[in-house]
């Protein structure tokens, strides 16, 4: 069986397409980048200016020099990256095959690419202002449309004659059907869907949401083994190291035929452990995130509200956990010997006690009128909640084991249970002090006042009247949050602790990937793009909440 490669059948046709488009938005992009940033006072209203040239001199001038060494630099560079990554088919793969040496070839190959950034430099420089931005646009535009192309030809195709990139879209299909069917429905109902239907309304939170959704889905699929290509725990012999699309060694019938990204230093796929490393994050970050958003609200609506010791002694405590470097605390709250001592057992216990302390209030203040409705109903709530708090806590065998196997309804696996009370305990201050910050701010508003004119009780004041009204700076923080959460998550299983050691989380796989990385790219590339990606999509995704908020 032969390896497969990047494109297969489809990159005769859409490669050479897609480096020309590339090519030509990078290097207008530096283009751009360079007029802007070198302080030219003209090109504010050449740019309004259709038929305005961005510079008028000649090639002899000082200032010609000075504006066209530094980008053609930067264009050669782009140039010789390409040809870099597509060596078998570019000018260094062509000045090889004619058997120079290889000093001659890199001495030709720079000076080519000089001669070309030149050319090209002072040909752009000679365009009308306006055309910066209209080639950057359509260039942009033309790259996501291949993109596209790339993916929906890969699902279509056979596996074998639509590459690495045709196979991973092919496994990749239950998310993109996933993907359609969300956005579909949210934009076809994003009237009625409040700040989230809004979201759909800006370009730059829809990108974030589709980042952020393709690894949802993906974690979510990838642990019920519906795209994972095989075991991301089993060893296959032969496939330490292989690089992407290498063909399985002694392939049995119902296995995956290729590791689409490769073997790792233990011959495990790459492609597996990656999709399996988002449920990782997928089940930690956002939920951790929640726990420290409730610790944080719980302290700070009463703190800000009620103001006097409360305040300074609630604040003196999280200033103190503040002042600590938080990597490091990070890093002592995981190690096995603190692990040892039971301390984090007993962290997770006063913790994981604020989510049923904050539904608790929170249901109460609302039917405080209606005793009828308020009683059952904080009987089962709370009585299902104690029950999760219990198993979550209680582990058989640890430190803190309060109740019988059979009452038990689950076991948190005791690093991943360490990683999560380490994650709400390092958040919760700096969510304590947003909150905070907030409601003493909100308090001082008329429809406060007119609550409490009312004889509203406190809780029901900070809980349905400052709360709601805080939501918009607490949502994108959320957002932004999340992504922290997982950088921590990545920066722990780089450094091997907390989660177990064959953990697929990626920042194991990336420490596992960057011993070898001078010698095979492809075991630590593909996690660190997933965790750059998911982070970018937060970030964005949380640029996008905050743009529709502040209209809202």
């Amino acid at each position: 069986m032969d390896p497969l490669t990047w494109t297969g059948g489809i990159g005769a046709v859409i490669d050479p397409i897609f480096l020309l488009a590339l090519f030509v938005f990078l290097a207008f992009t530096a283009f751009y980048f360079v007029a802007t940033f070198a302080g030219d006072d003209q090109m504010g209203e050449l740019a309004h200016t259709p038929f305005a040239r961005t510079k008028d001199w000649t090639i002899g001038s000082a200032t010609a020099l000075s504006e066209l060494v530094f980008p053609a630099i930067t264009l050669a560079l782009i140039l010789w990256i390409i040809d870099t990554i597509m060596s078998e088919t570019t000018l260094t793969g062509w000045l090889f095959s004619t058997g120079m040496p290889q000093f001659l070839v890199t001495f030709l190959s720079v000076m080519i690419f000089g001669v070309i950034g030149i050319t090209l430099t002072y040909a752009v420089q000679r365009l009308p202002a306006s055309a910066y931005e209209t080639v950057m646009r359509w260039s942009f535009a033309v790259l996501l449309l291949l993109v596209v192309i790339y993916i929906v030809l890969g699902a279509l195709m056979p596996l074998g004659s639509s590459g690495i990139i045709g196979g991973i879209s092919k496994q990749l299909l239950p998310v993109w059907i996933a993907l359609l069917v969300t956005f579909g429905l949210s934009i076809y109902f994003k009237r009625s869907l409040g700040l989230y239907g809004k979201l759909f309304d800006s370009i730059i939170g829809m990108i974030g949401f589709a980042l952020v959704m393709f690894w949802v889905f993906a974690a979510v699929l990838g642990a019920m083994d519906l795209i994972v290509t095989h075991d991301a725990l089993s060893q296959v012999s032969g496939m330490k190291n292989k690089i992407p699309g290498t063909p399985l060694a002694r392939a049995e019938a119902g296995d995956f035929a290729w590791y689409l990204l490769g073997g790792d230093n233990l011959a495990r796929d790459v492609f597996s452990r990656v999709i399996k490393g988002a449920w990782v994050v997928v089940q930690i970050a956002p939920l951790a995130t929640l726990f420290a958003f409730m610790v944080g609200i719980t302290l700070g609506l009463p703190a800000g509200y009620y103001g006097g010791r409360l305040d300074t002694l609630l604040s003196f405590l999280a200033n103190l956990i503040l002042a600590f470097p938080v990597i490091l605390l990070f890093y002592l709250l995981v190690t096995p010997e603190i692990v040892a001592t039971g301390i984090p057992s007993y962290m997770a216990a006063v913790i994981f006690i604020f989510p049923i302390v904050f539904v608790g209030i929170l249901l109460d203040s609302r039917y405080h009128t209606q005793p009828r409705i308020r009683t059952p109903l904080l009987i089962g709530v709370l009585g299902v909640m104690l029950w999760l708090y219990l198993s979550l806590i209680s582990e058989d065998g640890s430190k803190v084991d309060i109740i019988p196997n059979w009452l038990d309804g689950f076991d948190v696996p005791g690093g991943i249970l360490v990683v999560f009370v380490s994650v709400v305990f390092v958040n919760s201050p700096t969510v304590f002090r947003i909150v905070r910050g907030l409601t003493l701010d909100i308090k001082t508003r008329d429809y406060v006042a007119a609550a409490q004119t009312r004889g509203e009780r406190s809780w029901y004041i900070m809980l349905w009247e400052i709360l709601p009204n805080a939501r918009g700076p607490l949502i994108v923080d959320f957002s932004l949050r999340v992504g922290y959460t997982t950088i921590l998550l990545g920066t722990l299983g780089f450094f091997g602790l907390g989660l177990p050691p064959e953990s697929p989380d990626w920042g194991s796989t990336i420490n596992e990937g960057r011993k070898l990385l001078s010698i095979y790219l492809h075991p630590a590339l593909p996690p660190a793009f997933a965790l750059l990606s998911l982070v970018l999509g937060l970030n964005l995704l949380a640029d996008g909440l905050r743009e529709e908020s502040l209209r809202d």
